[in-house]
């Protein structure tokens, strides 16, 4: 394992979560109507104008011209001309406190979410009693994203032989979770025994590239999910020097066939192999939204970084760019990309770190429309199985998102929000506002 990856792998193990206050979100009725919308569907690149789009039950129950679409009597309306109505966002690689964490904590990440317009999250760090929070969110007893939950790691402390992992697919399997979380540390033969018994239970597994395993065999062996660009610096030796194009073009071939989705989290890493400078990350306005003691650990642990003998500034400014080099290019050899930050996690606070994640995601060259699909689009065809949203369309779970200008145009316009909808629950930016500054408050005393 390179001096890289052992830095990035120390990184993720998560400071440890604490926090305190709640507030509850607001509860609006089963019938709602956006009237006037300019609809970004993500079916295609197109915007559809001055649609009338009616929600009954969590659901897209009519969509069509606003001239055409009769607004039924004692529906609540939204006003949305001028506006662009889109799907709700995902965080594909995020994480939810576990159970342990004050209760508070754990209601406020998940509202950090929303209020950033991601109504999806796939929690990729499972632990004991989660699923009944996923329970939850689903029922809408909590303001929360839809979540999809991995269980706990497979990982070399975790799994000491081959029938330690068989065992813990099994068990994962029979629990509920949605799928296993794959972390370094595994050996190629307790790698080997997890895929034979996912393939006999039917679990997907994603996550990390174990470095005895590595990309090749991971790719080989069926992996759903390829997290964080993992494996493919080392594959293509882009903590050298230039990647050679041949190389390159190899490593999309096989991710293609394989049908492997990546879920590259670009500005996170800039933080971990040190490249982002901490009066940066230290100015970021969002990290009023976590706890201070959260947020003096994550200082802590950069200050380390960057004193650490094994930091190589030059090196992590070439792999940066690599890992830009190599997302471009897998997104354009066909390879499906899914939008994920790795939040909480080292100034990736939930939600915010989205616009983060954004902004890299164009540094790669990906269009804003390439962008926004691998969030909404791309996310409800891996989903397909468990739900069907991820467009507007009739039919369709009430993901949305209403912003006051095309992020087509400009993917930064995704900040100017209008209000969030989960799961047919109408969020007004307003409603956001206030919880926001209730949560700051709560840390600043």
């Amino acid at each position: 394992m390179s001096r890289l990856a052992r830095a990035t792998a120390a990184a993720l193990l998560l400071v440890p979560l604490s926090g305190s206050l709640s507030a509850q979100g607001s509860t609006r009725g089963n019938t709602i109507a956006f009237v006037g919308a300019n609809v970004i569907p993500m079916d295609r690149e197109r915007v559809l104008e001055n649609q009338t789009v009616i929600i009954r039950d969590g659901r897209i129950a009519e969509m069509g011209p606003a001239s055409s679409i009769r607004v039924p009597a004692g529906v609540e309306r939204i006003e949305a001309r001028g506006k662009y109505l889109l799907p709700g966002l995902a965080e594909m690689h995020g994480h939810i406190p576990p159970p342990s964490a004050p209760a508070a904590f754990i209601e406020n990440v998940l509202f950090l979410y929303v209020a950033n317009g991601i109504t999806t999250v796939r929690g990729m760090l499972g632990a004991p009693n989660q699923l009944e929070l996923r329970e939850k969110a689903k029922s809408g007893a909590i303001v929360a994203p839809t979540l999809y939950l991995a269980g706990p790691s497979l990982n070399g402390n975790s799994v000491n032989s081959p029938a330690d992992a068989e065992r813990m697919v099994r068990e994962q399997k029979a629990q509920g979770w949605d799928l296993l979380k794959v972390h370094p540390g595994l050996t190629r033969d307790e790698y080997d025994a997890m895929v034979r018994a996912a393939r006999d239970v039917g679990i997907s597994f994603g996550g990390h590239v174990p470095a005895e395993v590595g990309l090749a065999h991971a790719l080989a062996s069926g992996q759903e999910t390829i997290d964080h660009l993992d494996g493919y610096v080392e594959y293509l030796d882009g903590d050298k020097g230039s990647i050679d194009p041949a190389r390159l073009t190899d490593a999309v071939r096989r991710s293609r066939e394989s049908k492997t989705w990546i879920v590259p989290t670009m500005a996170l890493w800039e933080t971990l192999i040190g490249v982002a400078t901490l009066d940066k990350l230290k100015s970021y306005p969002e990290l009023k939204y976590m706890p201070p003691n959260m947020v003096k650990g994550w200082v802590e642990a950069h200050e380390n970084r960057l004193k650490s003998p094994e930091l190589d500034a030059a090196m992590g400014r070439r792999v940066a760019e690599n890992r830009r080099l190599i997302l471009k290019a897998l997104h354009n050899g066909g390879v499906r990309v899914l939008m994920g930050t790795d939040a909480p996690q080292q100034f990736s606070v939930p939600g915010f770190s989205l616009h983060r994640e954004l902004a890299d995601m164009r540094k790669a060259g990906l269009s804003p429309y390439q962008i926004l699909e691998s969030g909404t689009r791309n996310v409800g065809a891996y989903f397909s199985a468990k739900d069907d949203f991820g467009t507007v369309a009739k039919g369709k779970r009430a993901d949305l998102v209403l912003v006051d200008a095309n992020p087509l145009e400009n993917i930064g316009n995704l900040e100017r929000r209008s209000g969030v909808m989960v799961r047919g629950r109408w969020l007004p930016e307003a409603e956001i506002r206030r919880r926001l500054e209730a949560i700051a408050e709560g840390y600043r005393k």
